[in-house]
């Protein structure tokens, strides 16, 4: 089921261009291709595009961010796309609002997670009030997310966020960051979604000299989020060596830049969210214990939407709403009917997932035929596992059955599944096909 509706390549050569929207047709319902912002403007006169993906930018982000928000019909959630020696236009996208920055070389699973992974609501044009984000549901499981985001956001405690793919944890951390009472600016970065190689001069900046590309100083983001909250997505996806000096920073509010003998103090809240149990990956060596602890002082669980169906119907009429307003067109009423079909879905991309479905529900005209024919969910009392397997053994039995399900084709179970490829070889084995 596609992640985004509809996106706009914007600029790039012919080639590389023709080769992004081939990758991204596959996966996704709409994708054209606009060489700049006069045949975007075009297009957008008679297509609704929910994602922009930006390629190999000439101009200074701040000249590009401009020329953008002239024209409203461009979506406001830009993933852009560059080469190595652009970081210095990257780092300043991401302060700008730019939902994430593919250096390459990079591969079809990080630009389909990259799209997959934006925020579960739009981003409106101009400032962002409290009203234009909330957390909809009346479910305990919600409420209580709500009451513990309004308990500690005025605290400065770091803060872990876990939950499941499309559960909506970068909302979570902007709510904490718009309860925090904090002046400075909200600013997200996702671990996988840079070259590991790049990720320390992007969180702690470099100075001239510093590597190849680095032609003059550069501030990092802890330094652009100062007096504000820096949103650390996918933590887990973090290297060893990186871990080691984020810990330093948390633990001496300084960093120290790429290239620098000297440390810098820093004023941020650190919020970071991961979709992995980190206790698990701690027992495994593979992320470090102090860091967690560290972390997880204050931990939010953002409960998926199959454990929290009765919200089904408001989390559908508040999408409808606001899509409809944007797009220009009348909203659809779902029959009750409809309603207890959306709700006897398992949902595995989440809150997303249900916006994609109310999005195509708009743009249709009615729900659509594989949103109402999905097979009842399993009873939680009645699983296909010995009931005295460990928990390792129900997760390598869940992933054989995606697998299959996939057709043996471990790129598209890992994306379902959203762990790497690499994550789910190692838990399988190597045996399966491409």
């Amino acid at each position: 089921m596609p992640q985004s509706t509809s996106i706009l390549l914007l600029g790039g050569a012919g080639s590389e261009a023709a080769r992004l929207r081939r990758t991204l047709a596959r996966h996704f319902l709409l994708v054209e291709h606009a060489s700049d912002l006069d045949a975007a403007r075009k297009l957008t006169q008679r297509c609704k595009f929910h994602s922009l993906v930006l390629v190999d930018p000439q101009e200074p982000w701040d000249t590009l961010s401009s020329s953008i928000g002239k024209n409203a019909a461009l979506p406001s959630q830009v993933v852009m796309v560059a080469d190595r020696d652009r970081a210095d236009t990257a780092v300043d996208a991401l302060r700008g609002g730019v939902s994430d920055v593919l250096l390459r070389p990079f591969s079809t699973e990080q630009l389909v997670a990259a799209m997959s992974k934006l925020d579960d609501e739009p981003r409106p044009r101009g400032p962002t009030t409290q009203a234009q984000r909330k957390l909809v549901g009346d479910t305990p499981a919600i409420q209580d997310v709500r009451a513990l985001i309004k308990r500690i956001a005025p605290t400065p405690a770091t803060v872990l966020i876990q939950g499941e793919t499309g559960t909506g944890k970068e909302l979570v951390a902007r709510l904490l960051h718009e309860h925090s009472g904090r002046k400075g600016p909200f600013i997200p970065v996702n671990c996988s979604a840079i070259a590991p190689d790049l990720l320390e001069s992007e969180l702690f900046g470099h100075t001239r000299g510093a590597f190849t590309s680095a032609n003059h100083v550069r501030e990092g983001l802890f330094v652009a989020a100062r007096g504000g909250t820096l949103f650390l997505d996918e933590i887990n996806e973090m290297r060893l060596d990186m871990e080691v000096k984020l810990l330093r920073t948390l633990e001496e509010s300084t960093i120290r830049p790429v290239g620098s003998d000297r440390e810098i103090p820093v004023d941020c809240r650190i919020v970071a969210s991961t979709q992995a149990d980190l206790a698990e990956l701690v027992a495994e060596q593979r992320f470090r214990d102090d860091l967690y602890y560290r972390l997880n002082v204050i931990r939010i669980g953002v409960p998926p939407l199959r454990e929290r169906t009765e919200d089904i119907p408001l989390l559908t009429a508040h999408f409808m709403d606001n899509l409809a307003a944007e797009m220009g067109r009348p909203p659809i009423e779902l029959e009750p009917a409809h309603l207890e079909e959306l709700k006897a879905h398992d949902w595995p991309g989440n809150v997303r997932e249900l916006r994609n479905v109310v999005e195509r529900t708009l743009l249709l005209g009615h729900l659509p035929e594989e949103s109402r024919a999905g097979p009842p969910r399993r009873e939680s009392g009645s699983p296909d596992y010995p009931l005295d397997w460990t928990l390792e053994q129900v997760k390598q039995h869940h992933m054989a059955r995606v697998l299959q399900a996939s057709d043996g084709n471990k790129s598209a179970a890992a994306r379902r599944l959203d762990i790497s490829r690499k994550t789910l070889e190692r838990k399988l084995g190597a045996n399966g096909r491409e």
